[in-house]
């Protein structure tokens, strides 16, 4: 009879294999071979990247949905990024939440607005209370005069082409979200990690939808919108699964880009605490999300979003039950444990070592990092000590 340690520690192998590299193969192989539809980097070059001119009628009114807590250092660049964008500037709005700021970014938002090249596309609203990011889309959303709103972030200014692109994909009436790329410069191990990431949601993207929206960059429909809950940790997230519970999927339009600096590790640890603890709170709200058929992209969401989370737990019962095993069994397979959890011992040192000890040793250290605050993000939300504000 086989141990039931091997037993656990094939199971667990073949459990993270199939989520980082398994999964992306097959998520790859069925946007190969069946494509739900057609891409969106086609369409856009097609439309010169940017609203269809032959597309009768005037192009959709944009109302940017821009929420601000102490962001007074990028609000300038991302102003002009919003303001410089090449859809029709009388077809664009900009309202600007200034969430309980601490420092000068409203009186730099007011600034903007009063200056000759705005006119008068940017409104701005403060709250001198710290209420967190879903109140502030609700507030700007009950402002709003546009029919589609852009979703995004103060640190990450936008290519010109950005809103156009998003609103010629929102043309298709079977998407109901639209988000583009978020492009990260810098050499830290996040960045890495978010490429694998965005190449992921690409093939998601042209197979069935993807799982969530990147918050720097996103559009959706005014009539699709309902008041968020006030206590709601991950926006971009919620909004887009709702949508996708609703037969309504997320296309990510390639030629739509947020530019950022990847975090340090410390930074984006702390990111990813919130991130995860948010995803835990996402499938308490849409229960739904877990259940085949009533999630269209059930695989997806299964693959991508619930085995992440389980992953430090994996990783775990990987290493306990190898270390177990290798010292009590005999043969081939004792001596198949002990060179597992050598390899083990080796990754984990490469980890904590980090860039100092090379590239690989960064990427190590990165994974652990984020595998580190999926246990976290578990414990702030069972807890409840993952506040709403960002």
């Amino acid at each position: 009879m086989c141990d039931a340690r091997v037993v656990l520690v094939i199971w667990a192998l073949a459990a993270l294999g199939y989520t980082y590299l398994g999964y992306p193969a097959l998520i790859a192989l069925c946007a190969r071979v069946a494509p739900g539809r057609r891409s969106m980097s086609t369409a856009m070059s097609m439309s010169g990247g940017g609203v269809d001119p032959d597309r009768a009628g005037p192009a959709p009114f944009i109302s940017v949905l821009l929420a601000v807590f102490d962001g007074a250092a990028a609000l300038p660049r991302k102003l002009d990024s919003l303001l410089a964008q090449d859809h029709p500037a009388v077809r664009i709005e900009i309202l600007v939440y200034c969430d309980g700021c601490g420092d000068d970014s409203e009186a730099v938002a007011r600034a903007a607005a009063a200056r000759p090249e705005a006119g008068d596309r940017i409104r701005v609203f403060a709250d001198p209370v710290r209420r967190g990011k879903a109140v502030a889309i609700n507030r700007l959303a009950a402002e709003a005069r546009g029919e589609l709103f852009l979703l995004n972030d103060v640190r990450q200014p936008l290519s010109p082409n950005a809103a156009g692109a998003l609103a010629a994909a929102l043309a298709d009436a079977r998407v109901g979200c639209a988000t583009g790329r978020l492009v990260l410069g810098g050499s830290a191990g996040s960045g890495a990690y978010w490429r694998y990431e965005d190449w992921i949601r690409r093939q998601e993207s042209r197979f069935r939808g993807v799982v969530g929206m990147t918050g720097a960059i996103a559009m959706m429909r005014r009539a699709d919108f309902v008041p968020l809950p006030e206590d709601l940790i991950l926006d971009d997230v919620w909004i887009p699964m709702r949508l996708c519970l609703a037969g309504k999927p997320v296309a990510l339009v390639s030629e739509a880009v947020a530019h950022d600096a990847a975090f340090d590790d410390r930074r984006e640890f702390g990111r990813k605490v919130r991130t995860l603890a948010g995803n835990y709170q996402l499938f308490a709200l849409l229960p739904a999300l877990l259940v085949p058929v009533r999630n269209p992209i059930w695989l997806e969401t299964f693959s991508h979003k619930v085995l992440r989370l389980w992953a430090p737990w994996l990783l775990a019962a990987l290493f306990v039950a190898s270390s177990s095993a290798a010292w009590s069994l005999r043969g081939t397979c004792a001596a198949a444990m002990q060179a597992l959890v050598a390899a083990q011992l080796a990754f984990y040192l490469a980890a904590a070592l980090g860039g100092r000890a090379g590239r690989i040793a960064g990427l190590a250290r990165t994974f652990v990092v984020l595998n580190a605050a999926a246990v976290a993000g578990l414990w702030r939300y069972l807890s409840g000590r993952q506040r709403v504000t960002w």
